[in-house]
């Protein structure tokens, strides 16, 4: 299968795909001709890739996925190590947010939203209080 019947097949774009063969990710067969041919197992790859990356694994999380899924001997703790501390970053992420949208609310509430001058929201982001 060519690249863009491998991107149909996979929902992934087909530039996503050649950056992936750049990194190291993917190594389809080249032909004769230089064209990509993508086998089953280039596909399912792919697609592994895919669903780590919609989960938010960085790139060399994914690297370590593939390599430890490739690994018939790897440890499942290897693989849950990576998986706790992405989780970890994700927890790190949601309270920053919480934070963030706490002191936005609050903002927003102390604000009178009039046609008067006084505006809590740029006072609270100059760092001047309400």
């Amino acid at each position: 299968m060519n690249i863009k019947e491998a991107a149909q097949a996979t929902g992934l774009p087909a530039k996503t795909i050649r950056y992936y063969e750049e990194i190291g990710l993917v190594a389809p067969r080249r032909m004769a001709n230089g064209y990509r041919r993508f086998a089953p197992a280039d596909l399912d790859r792919l697609e592994f890739l895919a669903r780590s990356r919609a989960l938010g694994f960085t790139i060399e999380d994914c690297r370590a996925l593939v390599s430890l899924r490739a690994d018939p001997h790897r440890a499942s703790a290897d693989v849950k190590q990576i998986a706790q501390h992405h989780l970890d970053g994700i927890d790190d992420r949601i309270a920053q947010l919480e934070a963030m949208r706490a002191a936005l609310a609050g903002m927003i509430a102390a604000c009178p939203g009039d046609q008067g001058p006084q505006c809590a929201i740029l006072a609270g982001i100059a760092g001047d209080g309400a």
